[in-house]
């Protein structure tokens, strides 16, 4: 339930609070006093665009906020909590709008996004203004209306997991179909690229290897000057190191015999003299082997260049090359199993569409009694709504049942509402034959009769008196007070005969102050309410009939019986 709403800076509202009750709230006064912007507010706060003009003149931001009571809503409490908000009886609301276009959004004092809102408002509050009419006369929401109504969208959710599974059947059957179909050309490009492969046959990191070994072949006379002049240096020469290193021994011997405090162990020079002539007779073996192989210069440049194709064709490096050989062995073998796996996937399509046929049925049964159930309520509904001789009908479309087209996101069904607004007319599509006066009838029928099974707590009704007045007018307040039984709501009105059943009776004033509009919202006592409601009756002129007209218009409104509370008991029952 909306308790406070306030509202900053937000049109031509400077600064205003609004408190609403149970029941039936509601609102008038002066046309373009405001009225329809304080329901804009709610509308922002329940995720709808903000822009920059929505801003006062001369602020540079605006801020709406809003205090609801979710005390007894647990499903709005779960999802608040899942959301990652912390959980309260009361949910706060706010959103601030920037010229700058930095807008925010919080809930319970937390940073939000605008999908936050819209979730959060599923569940929390219904605004039936223009936009409202737009959803009834739009036929593709019948379903969702009607599946509410009937409490089909659990079932319907069962159907949606089928449905799901079979399009991804379908889709990897369109795919291996589609791959099939090429089959032969596919298993020609497969087989072309994975000869390539193998006939040149390239091994991990061998490009890496030939390359070495290149650079060694191209350089091979550089690496034999400079492996002769190293071995020479260590052994070959009669100065080479091997011979300053033993004269250095027994220079190192001699002085020993003298002074043993030289510590230099004999091992140490013997260890020298080994490691210089190992490493002599390294570079004597390496020098057998240095020699520069015209022709195997040319084979490395050949065998580089086809290695180097592959890697130009195939990712770039040679494993790269290498995994690409393993995707083609697995797409050849792909492509030669292809039947077995088509075969496995119809019988898994023909298993999947029994199940999801038996699920529409189900569905489509469960709906057509629900349809039944529906239109004989709004019937009833919108002749107490002073159209005796209208109809309205809930109308089947089927598609074959066993043709692939029949099952689509929501079943087998497409629904539609029908109306007849007069004896003996038939029956036509909504949005055809409803005018104004009657689609607000009809919507208010609707809302009545899925006010029982509605989940949200609020209903916000705009521009609910359009196209009526006089005896519909009054039938309208009646059918309002009953609304308001099973959900607070909140009417914008011109109509007494529909302020008069008010609850709680707000008016709302503009006035100028310091050359600036101000709007402001006052609610009204009892006698005050007698008096808007004889300006409502009357207009500029007020006369003694005029407020006696009002006042008994009330004490008839008051003495109507509502059942408070009745819709929260039947839920709590189940």
């Amino acid at each position: 339930m909306l308790n406070e709403l306030s509202i900053k800076n937000f049109a031509i509202i400077d600064e205003l609070r609004v408190t609403f009750g149970e029941g039936l709230n509601v609102i008038s006064g002066e046309t373009g006093a405001g009225k329809s912007i304080i329901i804009g507010a709610v509308s922002l706060l329940l995720g709808d665009r903000a822009t920059a003009d929505m801003i006062r003149s001369q602020a540079d931001t605006a801020a709406v906020e809003a205090v609801f009571d979710i005390s007894a809503n647990t499903p709005l409490q779960e999802k608040v909590t899942a959301m990652g908000f912390t959980q309260e009886e009361d949910l706060i609301i706010r959103r601030v709008i920037s010229r700058s276009g930095k807008n925010r959004a919080f809930i319970n004092g937390q940073s939000a996004t605008l999908a936050n809102l819209s979730t959060v408002s599923e569940l929390l509050i219904n605004i039936c203004g223009q936009h409202e009419h737009q959803v009834i006369l739009n036929a593709e929401n019948h379903i969702d209306i009607l599946d509410e109504f009937g409490d089909c969208l659990p079932q319907r959710t069962t159907y949606e997991e089928q449905y799901h599974q079979f399009l991804r059947v379908k889709s990897e059957i369109e795919r291996l179909k589609d791959l099939n179909r090429s089959r032969e050309e596919k298993a020609d490009l497969y087989k072309f690229q994975l000869k390539e492969i193998l006939d040149i046959d390239p091994q991990p990191a061998e490009d890496t290897t030939l390359a070495d070994e290149k650079k060694a072949l191209v350089n091979a006379q550089k690496l034999t000057d400079c492996a002769h002049q190293a071995y020479d240096l260590l052994y070959g020469d009669k100065d080479c190191a091997m011979v300053k290193l033993k004269e250095a021994g027994h220079q190192i011997a001699e002085i020993k015999k003298i002074d043993p405090r030289l510590n230099i162990a004999d091992a140490d020079l013997e260890g020298g003299i080994i490691a210089f002539q190992e490493a002599a007779l390294t570079l004597r073996d390496y020098l057998k082997n240095v020699y520069f192989d015209e022709n195997r210069l040319a084979a490395i440049n050949d065998r580089l260049e086809s290695l180097n194709r592959l890697k130009r064709k195939h990712g770039g490096t040679i494993d790269a090359v290498l995994n690409k050989k393993q995707e083609i062995e697995a797409s050849l073998q792909t492509v030669f199993s292809l039947e077995a796996e088509l075969e496995k996937l119809y019988q898994e399509e023909v298993q999947i569409r029994a199940g999801l046929k038996k699920e529409a049925g189900k569905l489509s049964r469960k709906r057509q009694g629900a349809a039944t159930k529906l239109a004989e309520a709004v019937d009833r509904e919108i002749r107490a709504l002073n159209m005796p001789h209208a109809s309205f009908d809930v109308a089947f479309k089927k598609a074959d049942d066993d043709g692939p087209e029949s099952f689509g996101p929501k079943g087998v069904d497409d629904i539609e509402f029908y109306f007849s607004a007069n004896k003996g007319e038939e029956s036509r599509p909504l949005n055809r034959v409803a005018s104004g006066g009657e689609l607000s009838r009809i919507i208010l029928a609707l809302k009545n009769v899925l006010s029982r099974t509605g989940s949200v707590s609020s209903v916000v009704f705009d521009e609910v008196d359009n196209g009526i007045g006089g005896a519909v007018a009054e039938i309208v307040g009646r059918k309002l007070k009953e609304v308001s039984a099973h959900h607070q709501v909140i009417c914008i009105t011109h109509l007494p005969q529909i302020a008069c059943y008010g609850d709680k009776h707000m008016y709302v004033a503009k006035k100028i102050v310091k050359g600036r509009t101000v709007t402001s919202v006052e609610e009204l006592a009892e006698d005050q309410k007698i008096e808007e409601i004889s300006r409502m009756l009357g207009g500029v002129s007020v006369t003694r009939t005029t407020r006696e007209h009002a006042r008994e218009m009330m004490m008839n409104a008051q003495s109507l019986p509502v059942k408070k509370g009745e819709r929260n008991v039947e839920k709590s029952a189940h």
